[in-house]
């Protein structure tokens, strides 16, 4: 069989619209391509299961953004000393302070620092809003600072924010389906969450794969050439032995013997800024040209989206 796709970037609009457990699934079952289980009752139990097998990698795709005011210059210098990990942190209006991070990120704010009065002033407030991500944390039985005032700051208000603080506190969700080669550079970029199809999970001789492997069609080869027919005939080949291997063999097995142009899809999570840093990478001309095959409708979409950070890019300078 074998099916071949074009490769492509999908801005994640409805992921802003959904509740935080049902973004977190949303993403997470991207990992096992276990989507079609996803109902209106789903999400509670995944994340259930998700934080009993330590699963914290998925937890990074729920955001949050948070004022605080009330916080003197000896509880913000203590924050800052806690060396935060993936949260950014502003002043923000007179005496305030928005801060920007995931729920993992939150969670290990307050894991790292147990001592620290600001960081469970913020678990016991989120605690309060979005009990499941923090119901087995020990803190809660600590009572909170109530000098600090803490609210949550809707998407629509962050972005109102002023440029310099938009583009570190706005974050965007994209999934990419791309091959194997695309992802294993946009993986590099640090600041950012990734969750990506398994092969180790998924078993694509199963009918919910329809009993083949999809490959991303290489834009090297025109389909009439030489090249393009011994790269079908290769992908061939390893389809065949990948789907006689699952016969006596696990998918993390057989798929030793899969390439790098199989699909995958992955979700990348991050703020603007980031954003910015990958696309003046991922579409410049030196780049790969299979990443700057998404990478450049993807800079397109955003610099009519976000026109003050992203108009400015120039793919073809040099």
């Amino acid at each position: 069989p074998m099916r071949i796709i074009a490769p492509e970037c999908v801005i994640l609009d409805e992921f802003e619209q959904q509740s935080l457990p049902a973004r977190i699934e949303f993403c997470g079952r991207i990992c096992y391509k276990s989507e079609d289980r996803i109902t209106s009752e789903s999400a509670l139990p995944f994340v259930r299961k998700m934080l009993e097998l330590k699963h914290s990698s998925v937890l990074e795709m729920g955001i949050l953004t948070l004022q605080i005011q009330g916080a003197g210059p000896e509880a913000i210098a203590s924050l800052y000393a806690c060396q935060p990990r993936y949260i950014q942190i502003d002043q923000f209006k007179p005496s305030s302070l928005l801060i920007t991070g995931s729920i993992r990120a939150f969670r290990e704010l307050w894991q790292l620092n147990p001592q620290e009065e600001l960081p469970l002033a913020i678990l016991h407030f989120l605690h309060a809003r979005h009990s499941i991500f923090f119901e087995d944390l020990s803190a809660l039985a600590k009572p909170a600072n109530a000098a600090f005032t803490i609210n949550k700051i809707p998407l629509a208000e962050v972005d109102q924010l002023p440029a310099p603080l938009h583009s570190k506190h706005r974050y965007l969700a994209v999934k990419c389906v791309a091959n194997r080669a695309v992802t294993h550079e946009l993986v590099r970029h640090r600041p950012c969450s990734f969750l990506q199809e398994s092969q180790r999970y998924c078993r694509y001789g199963a009918d919910k794969f329809g009993n083949e492997v999809t490959f991303i069609k290489p834009l090297f080869f025109t389909e009439e050439s030489l090249e393009f027919a011994l790269w079908q005939e290769s992908m061939l080949h390893c389809e065949r032995n990948y789907l006689k291997l699952l016969k006596t063999a696990s998918p993390q097995a057989a798929r030793t013997v899969l390439p790098n142009s199989c699909k995958t899809e992955i979700i990348a999570n991050a703020n603007l800024s980031e954003w910015y840093h990958i696309l003046l990478l991922r579409t410049s001309p030196a780049a790969e040209p299979s990443m700057r095959e998404i990478m450049l409708p993807l800079l397109a979409q955003l610099a009519k989206r976000f026109p003050m950070h992203f108009s400015q890019l120039n793919p073809n300078a040099k």
